[in-house]
């Protein structure tokens, strides 16, 4: 799944603030980079139509969240990315081990520590 510029830069905004309207966004947006809020609008619902935002109708606008935190769509587009070149779950995992080449010693403490975290969890 490809993401514009725009359409990241929503969902962080989202992911940050839980939900909003398109005025809202597009007032956020209108000082940092400018923009029609018909632009936002459409970016709105492209998202909408991806299923990556939910929407509820509240008067006369819809109110927007994201369908997902942040760690499961990132996860999501991971699984999805590697899926394109193999069904191998082994090459996922060959994958964060190619990327945690660069990673500095803190971070790979911080990755062992989120695996014996999920670990403790999946069997709680």
């Amino acid at each position: 799944m490809q993401l514009g510029e725009l359409e990241k830069m929503v969902l962080n905004y989202l992911w940050e603030q839980g939900s909003a309207d398109a005025k809202q966004v597009h007032d956020h947006f209108k000082k940092l980079r400018g923009g029609s809020l018909n632009t936002i609008q459409s970016t709105l619902d492209r998202l909408h139509k991806k299923s990556i935002l939910l929407r509820e109708k509240q008067g006369h606008a819809y109110q927007y969240r994201v369908a997902k935190d942040k760690k499961a769509f990132m996860g999501d587009l991971i699984r999805k990315v590697t899926l394109d070149f193999s069904p191998d779950n082994d090459q996922l995992l060959a994958a964060f081990v190619s990327l945690s080449a660069d990673m500095d010693e803190s971070q790979l403490d911080r990755l062992e520590q989120l695996i014996r975290q999920y670990r403790e969890d999946k069997q709680s």
